[in-house]
Formats: structure tokens, sequence, C-alpha cells
């Protein structure tokens, strides 16, 4: 069986370095990006079974990320962390058809277990 690959966009470095270290520990595939554009980029080329994605970026944001994503994978989930969370931003994410919304620091067993329901194995 293919490693379900998994997309992770955050400008802290920090973030998504942890994010892969965990995530490769689970046998996923793990991509990181620093910004929105070089993830959009490699998104022309590649789909990823999820796309976890900071919502404030400069340039191309978390909600441009989204949107592109669902326009290009509709059936690939997107996860969106933030430090900005507030009930606007969580709105019009969920209303662009968010999978889940974590407030930083993300609890990386909270984001495994979303990834697990978003992938339908968290029965295994």
């Amino acid at each position: 069986m293919a490693k379900h690959g998994i997309m992770v966009i955050d400008d802290e470095k920090i973030v998504g370095d942890m994010a892969k270290l965990s995530l490769e520990q689970d046998g996923y595939e793990v991509e990181t990006f620093l910004n929105g554009e070089s993830a959009l980029e490699r998104l022309k080329t590649k789909r990823f079974d999820v796309v976890v994605t900071d919502l404030k970026m400069k340039g191309v944001d978390g909600l441009e990320v989204l949107r592109t994503v669902k326009k290009l994978y509709p059936t690939t989930v997107v996860i969106m962390i933030t430090a900005f969370a507030n009930l606007d931003v969580a709105i019009e994410a969920l209303r662009d058809d968010v999978h889940d919304f974590f407030p930083k620091p993300v609890k990386i067993k909270e984001l495994k277990a979303s990834i697990k329901r978003a992938l339908g194995t968290a029965a295994k």
C-alpha cells in the first residue's frame, strides 16, 4: 500500500520540521514548505492526501492555499493551524471546506488524530 502524502506549509521552519519528523515516524510521506507560493507550485505536479497549512503567511496565505487545493484536488483534506485564531477566519475556512482548525501551538497528538480521521484510518 502506498504511503499517504502529507504537505505541511508553515513559515516557521521549526513547525514544519517537527511535523515532518513526527509524521514520518507514523509512516507518512511528508514534504514541508516555508511559504504558500512554493507549496502551490508543488501542487501543480503532485497530489497530497492531506495539506496542513498555517493561516497567516506573507504572500499566499492559508485561505488561498485551501481554495487552490480544493479547486485542484477536491478530495484532498486541508487542516489549518494558526497563531491568530479568530472566529471570523475559522468560519471562512470552514465555509471553504477545511477539515480541522487548530490554534498554535498545535499539539502533535491532536494533529495526528485529525489526520487519521481525515484519512479514515482512525479505527486502525
